[in-house]
């Protein structure tokens, strides 16, 4: 959709209708046109004007209602030129709800609060990527998937307010049928179900079906969008792994699990069944001031004009004030619920992750302890929501129950005096039902509202955290570059913990390529970080590193990562399943000793669980054999073997990868002998590690 700043053409539009049709008012040409109807388009229209820089989705709402003002009055110009009653057909008061539904979209993009809760549904409706949608028995197509989303909402809106129009004729309908009962009219009574109300049923079943239908492909694809997009922020460049540094939002996967879809589905709900209940407020609202009419006082020089509309508003506004008062605590509750949850979610899946040391180590009743804590934030907090929502479905129920209570005994002195029919009365009670359940959309959808804005807050601060790691390596003062030839070089180099305390700092390295070197010194000298900064993916410190020029680089940690499924996705890791041959798998299981696991290729589990430590770090180093990196970094990946499994893994890297530069991080003093020089972190006076020769120094 185009920035609200660029819609003059539509906001000039509906001012050249609205003044068209106030005009053609006035000359008698349009005598029922009420002027209110062309003053909303004019205030639309100065809306659009003067509000630059709404986001896509509230945009979306102010266009389509725009043009959909345009749309009805231009039917009702163009009936009153012609002299035909279009009115009969189109209520003039529709085109009045469509600028009211437009002004109230300018409005909220005025709010700070859905700006901030929009702003996260707006990527999805300006995003240009393709999409294919297929809804039978409609033709399959293809369009940019903002258009698919705009026009399946769109649809689902014209629905709504069908269905609103509808519910309106049963409102008439129902005024009609229980007359005909007072009267005892047999005739009239089986016409008016058979002939209206049969009919009116039909059709309202089969827009359901068709809402649900559309409804829950929008929702799932726009959760699809929201959950690929952050996902695909989340793992970009490795801010996943920065955003522990900065500060991080706890439990991500949830973020993108959980919250997505919650945020989906309530904006979703909440939007449209907004949009249902203000055309409800707007329709029968103008049934309820025209029946407050019928229903004179026994004074008759005392009349309050609409006084059934001023109960409803008065009963709906006390309604609300009391509801915030008793429900405000529980957008902080809810927050602090689903953090509380999450971690102890977490806490389980990471003793599931490691049941075997601690059934090594016995630490079951530790375990216990710290899981019963955990869950004691849960349950604690969860009770704090009780002591609240209690308190609040009270009055709730009180408020709804009395809702249907009200408007019969205002209006019942009324019918026992013979002023109105029995048909009057039901009708003034569903209307002011409608009414009232439209000024009380706070009240009643309170602690879904409350539940909506904790996950908002959890997506925008997730979102924040992915910027801030996204900003941290765009800003990092180390500068990567590519050496002169096949060599790496470090000119100078100072890395940093992430508080900006320096510890190792590095001047005039270099190692070229075929040589096999290993890095050793004490812990905490700066060995892995250096192997994550040459990686890219540490932003902490100044100075340039020199990648080579030719063949890629491959980093094996010492704990690999073993994904979920066959173990033919797990050997290929990174590459995705069918990146190999299985011969290219068996042949490397068997170079690096794992021919146990040949026959198992299609097996899917949770191999980081079924196989050992060494058998972990064998499977990672024949990933390397398959994927042939020109240069392969080992931070202790071998240091679960024992010395004459090591060396066997070395020589068959050695022999299969002639041409890869190994470099490796280790302690033990076998590696001397597998490599051709030795590079040794020493602390210097200033208190920083720094590299020096050491090929006859022990390791």
């Amino acid at each position: 959709m185009p920035a609200l700043a660029s819609c003059r053409a539509l906001a000039f539009a509906i001012a050249a209708i609205s003044v068209a049709a106030l005009a053609l008012n006035l000359i008698g040409v349009l005598p029922g046109l009420p002027f209110y109807i062309s003053l909303g388009g004019l205030a639309l229209a100065a809306g659009i004007l003067a509000t630059p820089g709404v986001g896509a989705f509230l945009t979306f709402f102010i266009v389509f209602y725009g043009l959909g003002y345009i749309g009805i009055m231009a039917v009702l110009v163009a009936g009153g030129l012609a002299k035909a009653s279009w009115a009969t057909l189109i209520p003039p008061l529709t085109a009045f709800t469509s600028a009211a539904f437009g002004l109230l979209a300018i409005l909220l993009a005025r709010l700070p609060v859905t700006r901030e809760v929009f702003q996260i549904a707006d990527p999805y409706f300006e995003t240009r990527e393709r999409g294919t949608l297929a809804l039978r028995p409609l033709p399959k197509f293809s369009a940019p998937e903002r258009w698919i989303a705009f026009t399946l909402l769109g649809v689902i809106i014209i629905i709504n307010l069908a269905q609103v129009g509808i519910s309106v004729r049963l409102n008439q309908w129902n005024r009609e049928w229980f007359d005909s009962i007072q009267a005892k009219n047999a005739g009239e009574f089986w016409r008016l179900l058979y002939q209206i109300w049969v009919p009116i049923v039909v059709v309202l079943i089969v827009s359901n079906i068709i809402e649900f239908v559309m409804v829950s492909v929008f929702k799932i694809r726009w959760r699809d969008w929201m959950t690929q997009r952050l996902t695909a922020r989340w793992l970009d460049r490795g801010a996943h792994y920065r955003m522990q540094f900065e500060r991080a939002v706890d439990n991500p996967d949830q973020r993108i699990q959980e919250d997505v879809r919650k945020y989906t589905e309530a904006t979703y709900s909440l939007t449209i069944s907004m949009i249902s209940q203000i055309s409800s407020l707007v329709s029968f609202s103008v049934i309820l001031w025209g029946l407050s009419a019928n229903l004179p006082f026994p004074s008759e020089s005392f009349k309050i004009p609409g006084f059934l509309f001023w109960i409803a508003v008065i009963y709906a506004g006390i309604g609300t004030i009391i509801t915030h008062y008793i429900g405000r605590r529980l957008i902080r509750l809810n927050f602090e619920q689903e953090r509380f949850e999450a971690n102890f979610r977490y806490m389980l899946a990471r003793l599931r992750e490691f049941n075997e040391p601690v059934a090594l180590l016995h630490g079951e009743p530790a375990e216990r302890k710290r899981l019963a804590e955990r869950f004691g934030h849960v349950i604690r907090n969860f009770m704090e929501i009780v002591a609240v929502q209690k308190w609040l479905s009270a009055f709730v129920q009180f408020y709804g129950s009395a809702n249907s209570v009200i408007p019969i005994v205002i209006t019942a002195p009324f019918y026992f005096l013979g002023s109105i029919t029995l048909g009057v009365l039901t009708q003034t009670a569903g209307a002011f039902a409608r009414v009232d359940a439209a000024l009380a959309f706070f009240i009643d959808r309170y602690a879904m509202l409350a539940d909506f804005k904790a996950v908002c807050d959890r997506l925008n601060s997730f979102e924040h955290s992915i910027d801030q790691a996204h900003l941290s390596q765009n800003t990092s003062a180390i500068e990567r570059g590519t050496a002169g030839g096949a060599r790496l070089s470090i000119p100078a180099l100072t890395l940093k913990l992430p508080s900006g305390q320096p510890i190792l700092s590095v001047t005039d390295l270099t190692i070229r390529a075929g040589e096999r070197t290993l890095l050793t010194g004490p812990s905490g000298s700066g060995k892995s970080t250096l192997f994550r900064a040459i990686a890219g993916i540490w932003p902490f410190g100044d100075g340039r590193i020199d990648l080579p020029s030719d063949g890629g680089i491959m980093l094996l940690p010492q704990r690999p990562y073993i994904p979920i499924g066959s173990l033919r996705e797990a050997v290929s890791y990174p590459a995705t399943d069918g990146a190999f041959t299985d011969d290219a798998i068996r042949e490397a299981l068997t170079r690096v000793h794992l021919p146990h696991l040949l026959d198992r290729l299609d097996e899917a589990t949770n191999w980081a669980q079924v196989l050992s430590g060494g058998e972990q770090q064998r499977l990672a180093v024949a990933r390397a054999i398959l994927a042939r990196p020109g240069w392969l970094f080992l931070d202790e990946a071998t240091s679960a073997l024992d010395e004459g499994l090591e060396a066997a893994v070395y020589a068959a890297l050695r022999d299969i990868l002639p041409h890869t530069t190994l470099v490796s991080i280790g302690h033990r003093s076998s590696l001397i002998a597998i490599h051709d020089r030795r590079i040794h972190l020493e602390p210097g006076k200033d208190g920083l590690f720094a590299p020096k020769e050491a090929n006859s120094q022990p390791a």
